[in-house]
């Protein structure tokens, strides 16, 4: 824990989704830095003392223990994806270390999706529910950083995602091996993650002792009007639009960062 003073600006605990390293975000970190200090974990579920396990319960106490090693006051948690997903499990096991959780395209499942996903894994299909798939077969390895860029400039995932922050994805989000560069997010972690997606999101109802919001991607393939519903009424979250998919922070970085001041005002 560090020295009991009071912090000069609010502290952001930021969370990646999965595949991401926090190094992606670098353009959403410059934009919120005026009127926040950030913390994160580069690479979640890669520390061997925090395993990826059914419904993520080791994932949760890493985020704990990043909490308390670097914040000695309850934190603003803001997660993207797989980030939020966690920020809110941490919420509802730690509320204690939160003043606000802000979650960017992860949408707490209602009775519905969380019973199709839990017989999903029990039939073996989510790598059909999720990307799960694609990672098996992910190119991992390219000759130099310029030769990842052009690969992922021409995939549909990156299709509007923010120049530069393509560039701080393959910058940050790979690591120079032998004659080349390889993904610092290993795929076959990313794999477990989504195969291992927690399901029992309805038994949390009521649960939530933290201020919450919700900023879903307009045109997000993951999030529709029962979840936005389920959201509100079970979990009491206020939730907003924003333009852009489910990459919005990386599509749309400035924007992002003005809606989470927004919503760490207005929850307080």
């Amino acid at each position: 824990m560090i020295p009991q003073t009071v912090p000069a600006k609010d502290r952001i605990q930021f969370s990646h989704a999965n595949g991401f390293p926090a190094g992606s975000y670098r353009q959403l970190f410059a934009a919120l830095a005026d009127r926040f200090d950030i913390d994160h974990i580069d690479t979640i579920g890669h520390d061997p003392r925090y395993p990826v396990t059914e419904g993520w319960p080791h994932l949760v106490t890493e985020l704990i223990h990043d909490i308390e090693r670097h914040s000695a006051y309850p934190v603003i948690g803001v997660g993207h994806s797989l980030g939020g997903f966690l920020t809110y499990l941490t919420a509802i096991q730690r509320p204690d270390l939160f003043r606000v959780i802000i979650l960017l395209d992860s949408p707490i499942m209602g009775r519905l999706k969380s019973a199709a996903v839990g017989l999903s894994k029990r039939l073996g299909m989510m790598e059909h529910i999720t990307p799960a798939g694609v990672c098996k077969h992910r190119r991992a390895q390219w000759p130099s950083k310029a030769d990842a860029v052009r690969y992922f400039q021409g995939k549909p995932l990156f299709a509007k995602v923010d120049p530069q922050c393509l560039a701080d994805y393959v910058e940050h989000g790979t690591i120079e091996v032998g004659q080349g560069v390889r993904l610092r997010f290993d795929p076959r972690i990313e794999y477990q993650i989504y195969c291992s997606l927690p399901h029992r999101y309805p038994e949390t109802r009521g649960r939530l002792r933290v201020p919450a919001a919700f900023i879903g991607g307009a045109h997000s393939n993951v999030v529709d009007r029962s979840d936005i519903a389920n959201m509100r009424r079970h979990h009491g979250m206020e939730c907003r639009q924003i333009q852009g998919g489910h990459l919005f922070p990386l599509e749309y970085p400035a924007q992002t960062a003005n809606m989470i001041h927004e919503l760490v005002l207005a929850l307080g």
